[in-house]
């Protein structure tokens, strides 16, 4: 049942991701089809930022800052595999106490890159969106209530702005996940939320 409401959300998102994918694949054909990235295509991103609850997940958390780490492998110089770890401290706006409730986010996904990118004088930019999949935890840090997991995808936009082996990342991830209530019985339902983040990537 999650699958049909993921589906029904997911829609435009995707649609959004894939548009973008494919001006960015124009994009690429553009550039010189011998562009090469130099290293092993190891990337490794600390990032801070921010999580946004929105819809029915706003009536539930409160925002909070975001930590994580992403780990990069560069297949080609236009894909890249990506595998994301990050916490945020949330609280439960429902719950008497105002209880935390820490978040954590675990998912693999694909980005779609320029594989030149574009020149800025002093640095380089390279645009990329990507899809992916996952899992989520809520644990409330206080309460003795158990832990649950759940299934989510996220679609994603951002760019690299490059300084030789050094790149600033600025990421967006629109995230929908299967809810199930953490306290006491109900159904379970979609929901919706939003992560922005800045890190610095080294490229081996």
């Amino acid at each position: 049942m999650f699958a049909n409401h993921l589906e029904q959300h997911t829609n435009s998102t995707v649609r959004r991701v894939l548009t973008a994918a494919a001006l960015f694949t124009a994009a690429a054909s553009a550039q010189s089809a011998g562009a090469q990235t130099s290293g092993i295509g190891l990337e490794l991103r600390p990032f801070v930022g921010a999580y946004i609850p929105t819809g029915d997940q706003r009536d539930f958390l409160k925002d909070a800052v975001l930590v994580g780490g992403e780990a990069s492998w560069r297949v080609i110089p236009a894909f890249a595999v990506t595998g994301t770890f990050a916490w945020s401290p949330s609280k439960d706006r429902l719950t008497a106490g105002d209880q935390t409730l820490d978040i954590f986010q675990y998912d693999v996904g694909g980005e779609l890159r320029v594989p030149s990118g574009y020149g800025l004088g002093f640095a380089q930019l390279t645009p990329f969106v990507g899809l992916g999949v996952g899992g989520r935890t809520y644990s409330y840090r206080d309460l003795d209530v158990s832990s649950k997991s759940n299934v989510d995808g996220y679609g994603a936009l951002g760019g690299d702005i490059g300084f030789g082996p050094v790149a600033l990342r600025i990421e967006a991830r629109d995230y929908v996940s299967q809810f199930k209530p953490l306290v006491g019985g109900g159904d379970t339902k979609t929901r919706n939320d939003i992560g922005l983040a800045a890190g610095l990537s080294y490229r081996f």
